[in-house]
Formats: structure tokens, sequence, C-alpha cells
């Protein structure tokens, strides 16, 4: 008879990381808590049509589930046979997210404790189209009934969810990330950019991340550095990627997405400065990470952002406040290097991956089925 504290982690895409938050999430937590004694069982999604496999990743017991419907619908399916699978045991689950929580109906039924992260306001983000915020709106309500708690990534997360729960089933638990105390000037330099001349922002090229405003701004006059630019545009499909493109100086460069860890890692820790416009959503891995590394931050003005960088980043409103942001900070090196100090102290105090595991092996620990 297995005695270890178990815990079985779904809807994520799996381990190792190598999609997004979620799943960053996911290892560095399983990997906290089976150096704490715990048995940790994490659900993995494959492609293609063969039958369930089971294997050991870094002392993480993986159970893999091919899927052949790309897309939503294919994760849908592969949180289902998640589903189906952990419910034939009687353990403690953590669920990544609401999207299918209609599916958590059976944890409920069968009396399997369920703790799921709520993520952000996800129905509310109109890039979804109505269909699928309809979807969403739905499996939010469901799962804030059925899950046994719920886990809010912001304080502003946690006050929204008091309008679907009672305060005692609501914990706040934020977003970690690794520590950049060095990196390679090689992978800085392989792709054109010099240490401390350029200024990063990473992220995902949509309205409500406030690219175009930043843009804007960054080209309003020489500034001397490069601002650089990750992630997919299409200037040709995309109205949006194309407004970006056409407000840019030959300062900004647009890099394309880049996926090496390693890569990201020596952009942030050379960057002078990180800019983060994200005005919905919790606690961004993005701006976690920018801290992490040390960097000088000019964020969007909102609650969200104010919780997780508080003094650590200057705020800004729309394209003109944002050129001023960067006229303050760009033309005082002590400003930079005080900025830079508050960034990794507000790191430490809240976002280590130690800090939030630890969290999360308390909360857990309160569900462990007798």
């Amino acid at each position: 008879m297995n005695l270890k504290k178990t815990v079985r982690i779904l809807g994520t895409h799996g381990v190792p990381a190598a999609y997004g938050g979620f799943e960053t999430a996911a290892e560095n937590i399983a990997l906290f808590l089976v150096r704490n004694g715990w048995r940790v069982i994490v659900y993995c999604q494959g492609i293609g049509n063969g039958p369930i496999e089971e294997d050991m990743w870094n002392g993480i017991e993986r159970i893999h589930i091919s899927i052949d419907i790309p897309g939503w619908r294919g994760t849908s399916k592969f949180d289902w046979l998640s589903i189906n699978h952990a419910c034939q045991f009687n353990d403690l689950c953590l669920t990544f997210g609401y999207n299918t929580a209609i599916f958590n109906i059976r944890h409920r039924i069968k009396g399997i404790p369920n703790v799921i992260n709520m993520d952000g306001i996800e129905w509310s983000r109109s890039r979804w189209g109505v269909i699928k915020q309809t979807i969403l709106y739905v499996n939010e309500r469901i799962a804030s009934i059925v899950g046994n708690h719920l886990i809010a990534d912001h304080p502003e997360i946690e006050k929204y969810l008091l309008t679907r729960a009672p305060k005692h089933k609501i914990t706040t638990l934020t977003y970690g990330a690794d520590p950049v105390n060095n990196a390679p000037e090689e992978s800085v330099r392989k792709l054109g950019l010099l240490p401390g001349r350029y200024l990063t922002l990473i992220a995902r090229a949509i309205p409500e991340n406030s690219i175009l405003e930043m843009v804007q701004g960054y080209s309003s006059k020489k500034r001397g550095y490069k601002l650089v630019v990750l992630d997919k545009y299409d200037p040709e499909n995309n109205e949006y990627h194309r407004a970006v493109m056409s407000a840019a100086s030959d300062e900004v460069l647009f890099l394309g997405p880049i996926y090496e860890k390693d890569v990201v890692q020596s952009l942030r820790f050379y960057s002078i400065a990180y800019v983060h416009g994200h005005t919905v959503g919790g606690t961004n891995p993005s701006l976690v990470e920018a801290m992490a590394a040390g960097n000088p931050i000019i964020a969007h003005d909102n609650p969200y952002n104010r919780w997780v960088a508080q003094r650590a980043a200057i705020y800004f409103k729309d394209a003109n406040s944002f050129a001023t942001c960067l006229d303050d900070l760009l033309s005082s090196t002590a400003r930079l290097a005080e900025m830079s100090a508050m960034s990794k102290q507000r790191f430490l105090e809240e976002f280590t991956w130690n800090h939030v595991a630890g969290e999360y092996e308390r909360l857990l620990m309160r569900f462990l089925p007798k």
C-alpha cells in the first residue's frame, strides 16, 4: 500500500513545460512536491491515437494520452479522458484551468477532492469570440460550484471570484519564476543585439496587451536603444499586426517568437528594461520573469500590474505617457539601477518557485483524502 501523499495534476499539456504558464507552474510545483516526498502524477497530452502510456520523468509519474483532434476540441477530449482516468482513484486532484469544468462534475459525484486554479477572467477576453466566451463563462460558474477549493493567482482575481464563491473557498497563490543571475552574451549577440542597448517586449500580439500604444510611444522620437518585440506578426492577414508594424520606427525590431528558454533568459538578463502592456488577467508570467531577471519595468497602469510590480515599475496609460516614462527611465543610469534592485527585491519577496510551490503544498495538505 502506497502511503505517500499523492496528487494528480490535470488541465495542462504536461511536463516538462513546453507550452505556457500553466505547464511551467505544473512542472515547478510537481518537482517541489516530489522533493518533499509526494507521489505526483501529471497527465500529458500527446499527438496521435495510441494507447495510454506511463513513464517517469525526474521522479514525476507521467500518464500520456494521445489525441488525434487539433485545437480546442482536442484539448477538451484530452481533459475528458484525463478526468476519466483520474477518477478511477481516490487521489487528490489539482486542476489548472476551468475550461472544461463540466467534466469535473465527475470528481464531485465520486467524492474526489479537486482544487482548481481558476486562471484569469478568461471568458471576458474578446479574442475568443461569442461562442467560446459563452462556453468559458458557463464552465467558470460550474468550476466555482464543483471545485473543493479555488485558486486565484492575484488578489484582484480573488475579489472577482468572491462574486462566485464564499471567501473560505478561495486562496490567492501567485505564479513563480526562476531567478536569472547570469546568462551567456552569445545568445544576444547572435540576434544582432548589444547587451544593455535594448528593451524587451514579450507578449501575445493582441490589442489587450497595448502593443500598438507602446510601439507608437517608443517610435515618437529617436531613443538610441532598440525595442525588441517577440511574437509572431502577420501584417498581411492581421489588421492589428499591420498597424503595429506600420507605427514602428527603425529602432523597433520584430524578432518573431523565440521558444528556447535559455535564449529568452539571456534576452531578459541583458535588457536595459522590460515594457509590459497587459491590461487584463492576474499575475502575468512574463512580468514575473522580467522581475526575476532584475529588469526595470514600464507597465500599463492597472490593478493587476500595480500589485505584482508595485514600486519596481513606472506606469503608463497611453502612447504619450509611455513615451514620457521612457524619457524618465532612459535618461538616468541611477534610476535604472534603483529600479533594477527594486524589481529583484519584489521578485524575491513573492515570486520564487520555492515560495509559490510551498504555498501550494500547504493548501493541498488540507484536502488530502483521510
